[in-house]
């Protein structure tokens, strides 16, 4: 984050802006530009021929693009939980989306981004902390290693979770309806059912895919929100026989939900493909932390670390 002194007409002390900034790294295949603010991608781009792969945050759908998700995925009932008898609250997803994150860039085709925790994270979350996301490319292929270390003398419960959005379609190459997911190996996913105000519920429920793997995208399918699947295969691709460009996301055993959006009711020229390690707070139940769902428990001063990757062809 650079800080800038800003004039004031008044005679009054200069006042201190921030401004965020961009990094691009690259290779012989892509580049691929982060922002310090969430560390969150801004771009994927073929260098073969100029596609971009990347939402690219109209705000008219949705102004993101890429978050990360710390230390909670989704939302919280009534916007907080209860750790040790006091209550904390916390936006959607987390803070690291919303913080300015310290880069480090170690090579033309690899950079990190870190986060100490501070007066202001343990306002939300009371631990010490260290996230980091090092981001490196391996030819069309964007490596995300994430590490969590706990500074603090006790268990530290926590979730982990991406949120990238994809143009749809790619490069142009016909409309919403021609592209799919497509999931590798076939796979027999779980609807985890969700209410009207996105928490979760206890309602799991089939979800047949076409042929044990095909997903076909259609703008009605987000008309109640986020569709989020548990039992998905590790490796999903977004695809169609209309285009040879396709973006693969490949994820590890502890990501296992998976969530499919865009703004719903809107014909959104995208589509975000989420792995979560855990779920939103169940609807009516404000989550005591230390016994919430599929949180990981990292014990004190150890650390825990997660690669998964974005292929794009």
């Amino acid at each position: 984050m650079h800080i800038l002194p800003a004039r004031a007409d008044d005679g009054r002390a200069p006042v201190m802006i921030r401004r965020t900034m961009n990094y691009t790294i690259s290779n012989d295949q892509i580049e691929v530009t982060v922002s310090d603010v969430g560390a969150e991608l801004m771009s994927i781009k073929s260098l073969k021929d100029g596609t971009e792969f990347l939402w690219q945050g109209d705000p008219a759908f949705w102004a993101g693009r890429a978050y990360n998700l710390f230390p909670i995925c989704g939302r919280l009932a009534e916007g907080k939980y209860t750790f040790r008898g006091e209550t904390y609250e916390m936006n959607l997803h987390g803070f690291v989306r919303k913080s300015t994150l310290d880069a480090t860039v170690l090579a033309r085709d690899k950079i990190d981004f870190g986060l100490r925790s501070d007066e202001r994270t343990k306002a939300m979350y009371p631990f010490d902390f260290e996230y980091h996301i090092c981001y490196s490319l391996v030819g069309s292929t964007v490596k995300m290693e994430i590490s969590v270390i706990n500074h603090t003398d006790s268990t530290m419960p926590f979730a982990l979770g991406g949120h990238p959005g994809f143009n749809v379609p790619l490069a142009g190459a016909g409309a919403f309806e021609d592209w799919r997911l497509e999931f590798c190996p076939e796979c027999e996913p779980v609807h985890v059912v969700f209410s009207d105000a996105c928490l979760t519920t206890e309602e799991r429920k089939p979800f047949p895919l076409e042929d044990g793997k095909i997903l076909r995208l259609r703008h009605d399918l987000f008309d109640h929100d986020a569709v989020v699947l548990a039992g998905t295969s590790h490796r999903v691709s977004l695809k169609s026989d209309l285009s040879p460009h396709s973006v693969t996301v490949e994820v590890p055993d502890a990501m296992k939900y998976l969530g499919i959006w865009h703004a719903p009711k809107k014909e959104a020229p995208y589509v975000c493909i989420e792995p979560w390690t855990s779920l939103p707070a169940y609807d009516g139940r404000v989550d005591d932390l230390e016994t919430k769902e599929d949180m990981f428990e990292l014990s004190p001063l150890a650390s825990y670390e997660l690669i998964w990757t974005i292929t794009v062809e």
